[in-house]
């Protein structure tokens, strides 16, 4: 194995990932430590990472995503972190690109990785997704991610920012009726946040952001090329949207 100059710390929140998480653990071979925030799993998501040596376990409630991505990066002791997904994984090819770039003096203070999109195993190639990236390799000293954001968490970054060059695989949903579960759990984490900032229950923009969701995703961001899963994404976007706001009504 490569050894590295720079340390990297391999960063993970869980929530029965049993399915996932041996996998995703191995993509940080090449890490010399491993933090798992864990919001009480009740599968073999824990067991199985036990058998991992390098993984410290932390067991937090979970309140947000940003919450529990702050409390992993509070845990680390390298300046370097990885930070993926449950459903993500790196190739080979960006498993070197991540070491060669931690070790350039000139390295950047963030990165961000763009995604390659499986629905089951149908990769997905537009409906927005073409479009999609994170910052997934970064120095904790210079960012943090934004209190604000109860769900699609914001990483601010106090410093210089660039992309990699390979992508990351993204198995983001296994099925039709995982997306939906999901979808429809990040709407009203969405509309907790919209409520926190003061924003009403309106009809009107409701449904008027219900349909441009729908219009953007199939038409706009041509998620008509992606057949019938482009269809179903272009139906799903827009229930989160419609979830969003009609959790504002509570």
């Amino acid at each position: 194995m490569q050894q590295l100059k720079e340390q990297i710390s391999g960063l993970i929140i869980t929530y029965n990932e049993e399915k996932n998480i041996q996998e995703v653990l191995e993509c940080f071979d090449f890490c010399d430590e491993i933090i798992l925030v864990d919001s009480f799993s009740t599968d073999k998501t824990l067991e199985i990472a036990r058998q991992f040596p390098k993984v410290k376990i932390i067991q937090n409630k979970f309140e947000d995503f940003t919450k529990q991505r702050n409390l992993a990066l509070e845990e680390t002791k390298n300046d370097w972190v990885l930070f993926l997904d449950g459903d993500e994984r790196i190739t080979p090819k960006l498993r070197e690109e991540i070491i060669e770039t931690v070790k350039n003096p000139d390295a950047k203070d963030a990165y961000y990785f763009y995604r390659t999109f499986f629905l089951g195993r149908k990769q997905i190639n537009f409906s927005g997704t073409q479009n999609d990236k994170n910052f997934r390799l970064f120095r904790k000293s210079k960012a943090r991610y934004s209190k604000n954001k109860k769900v699609h968490e914001t990483l601010e970054v106090s410093g210089t920012t660039g992309v990699l060059k390979h992508k990351l695989l993204h198995y983001s949903f296994e099925n039709y009726e995982q997306f939906r579960n999901k979808m429809l759990s990040y709407g009203r984490l969405k509309g907790q946040e919209l409520q926190l900032k003061g924003e009403k229950y309106n009809f009107i923009k409701q449904w008027s952001k219900v349909i441009f969701k729908f219009f953007k995703t199939y038409f706009l961001k041509i998620g008509i090329l992606d057949g019938i899963n482009g269809l179903k994404i272009s139906y799903l976007q827009s229930l989160y949207v419609y979830e969003t706001y009609r959790t504002l009504k509570h």
